[in-house]
């Protein structure tokens, strides 16, 4: 892999700038009046200098059709000739100013079943509707139904009324996921995998860790009498609470971008625009995470689990982030390598029991004591969601990764 960029790319996987630089070049030494399948051909076949009647945009519209003929806007255009490695450069070539002005040209100039190409429609904005809008707000709900039904249960009844609600939630969630600005009609199944993983993790994993290093679940306060390890239900309340308010980031962006889109007039220019808006939408969605986090831990009276919840909120918003825009393969690497970095923690401490293998809990150990067990997700979790923030800035800062179509939502 080089570098953050390196490891996704879009559905349509671009070429790289200077080849459609060196294209552009033997495009603009085209002959006109042959046809195009000649001005795609090896220019080094017809030497002599270049004509003036040279029409190096009716190679790229004769490469590009389906991509004309389908856009419903220059815009959508311009977004496919970035997705394949179209620079301002490149359209310099081919005698515009920038991508943008290259569009439009291929969009007015492509027929559209015989009649004349009607103008541009203006964008239309993207609206909020209210099936998305509440079903965002039935996982936090359901979860909030989930922890008060465990809490006033006792005996055989507390375990059903759990895993009932449990699976509400997960319905809930994946109809919230399936509509509005969250979802995607990308496949999702690896990173759906390890997001359970880690939302598995969140609940059971620091009390497991801590009972794990010392000695077993017969040591730790209550340990044997309401179950081997404390369960942490305030963290996963809290995630699914934050649904709607990830669901509002990422239409906010999306809807900015969409209107920088309209405006912008080179790649450049949209890139700095757009990369504000996205840091934008991660801190307003952290923030709401980290007042609901404040919330659910002092209304539960759990111990407050900032750091842990945070960094996995963070993940799992620029992963589905991502995902949505069409760049699969990144988030699933990072919620793998992430998930394995947690099991081997603990795997490592459960082996070093084994007789000469202690030194294998050391390093968990150590960071144990010296930050607690919520050291081990805070730490695998932060960097994960780091590598994907930085990943995100180089790529849904393309034009590409806002086509202009319509959205279901």
């Amino acid at each position: 892999m080089s570098g953050a960029g390196g490891i996704d790319h879009p559905v349509t996987a671009p070429e790289s700038p200077e080849v459609w630089d060196e294209r552009a070049e033997e495009w603009l030494m085209a002959d006109a009046d042959g046809p195009e399948d000649q001005a795609l051909a090896d220019p080094r076949s017809r030497p002599g200098p270049a004509r003036t009647g040279a029409d190096p945009v009716k190679a790229l519209m004769h490469r590009h059709h389906d991509l004309c003929a389908r856009a419903v806007d220059p815009l959508e255009i311009a977004a496919g000739l970035e997705a394949h490695g179209i620079t301002d450069r490149t359209a310099a070539r081919f005698r515009h100013r920038d991508v943008f002005s290259l569009a439009e040209e291929m969009y007015a100039r492509v027929p559209r079943d015989g009649e004349p190409s009607p103008a541009p429609a203006p964008v239309a904005p993207l609206r909020a509707r209210a099936d998305w809008v509440l079903l965002t707000l039935l996982p936090g709900a359901l979860g909030a139904a989930t922890v008060t039904a465990v809490r006033l249960t006792h005996g055989q009844s507390r375990p059903i009324a759990a895993a009932v609600g449990a699976l509400a939630v997960v319905l809930a969630l994946r109809a919230a996921l399936a509509r509005g600005p969250l979802s995607t009609a990308h496949p999702t199944r690896p990173t759906a995998t390890w997001t359970g993983w880690l939302l598995g993790y969140a609940l059971l994993g620091d009390g497991l860790l801590r009972a794990a290093l010392s000695g077993g679940p017969d040591s730790l306060p209550g340990g044997g009498a309401d179950g081997p390890w404390p369960l942490a239900t305030a963290p996963l309340l809290a995630l699914a609470l934050s649904c709607a308010p990830a669901a509002w980031c990422a239409h906010l962006l999306a809807v900015r971008a969409r209107r920088t889109l309209s405006s912008s007039r080179a790649l450049d220019d949209f890139a700095i625009a757009v990369k504000p808006l996205l840091l934008a939408a991660f801190a307003g969605y952290v923030c709401a995470l980290a007042a609901l986090t404040a919330g659910t831990a002092a209304l539960l009276h759990e111990p407050a689990a900032h750091p842990q919840t945070l960094t996995l909120g963070a993940l799992l918003f620029l992963a589905r982030l991502l995902t949505v825009h069409g760049f699969t393969r990144a988030p699933a690497l990072v919620l793998t390598a992430t998930a394995a970095a947690e099991a081997t923690a603990l795997a490592c401490v459960f082996a070093a029991r084994l007789p000469g293998c202690a030194w294998l809990a050391t390093p968990t150990r150590a960071l144990v004591e010296a930050w607690g067990p919520a050291a081990v997700p805070s730490l695998a979790c932060g960097a994960a969601a780091l590598a994907l923030l930085l990943h995100a800035g180089r790529t849904l800062t393309r034009a590409s990764a806002h086509a202009t179509q319509e959205e279901p939502w």
